[in-house]
């Protein structure tokens, strides 16, 4: 496996750039899973306050974001056992940490163009 110091996107041929967008977007695409990415950096880590902190969705998306996101390396589900109730905990694993610029990006991103918007004067119940 390539380390990001050795990929080139300017050295990828246009298919190939396509192929790659799609792999991540299948991985981080959709409307909450960044979210989730997001609020488990920010230390909220039992299904409950993740639930509470992402405003909108339901337990039922988050359980399979969740699991989506484990399947794919970027969230551990941790269980104690051993406590009545049981406690379910998640965490960001340490390979999530190579989204760290996407994310941040995203996140300068979406700022600035909601300045843009609000600015122009198309966003008005901000």
């Amino acid at each position: 496996m390539k380390n990001d110091e050795q990929i080139k996107p300017e050295d990828l041929s246009c298919a190939e750039k396509l192929q790659a967008m799609g792999d991540s977007l299948y991985v981080i695409g959709g409307k909450w899973k960044l979210r989730v990415i997001i609020a488990l950096s920010q230390g909220h880590s039992r299904f409950n306050d993740l639930q509470r902190t992402i405003t909108g969705i339901s337990g039922k998306v988050l359980s399979g974001e969740l699991k989506e996101l484990e399947l794919n390396g970027l969230v551990k589900r941790k269980v104690q056992a051993g406590t009545i109730p049981v406690i379910v905990e998640y965490e960001l694993t340490p390979y999530s940490q190579t989204l760290k610029d996407v994310v941040y990006g995203l996140i300068k991103w979406g700022v600035l163009h909601r300045e843009k918007i609000k600015s122009e004067g198309k966003l008005s119940n901000v």
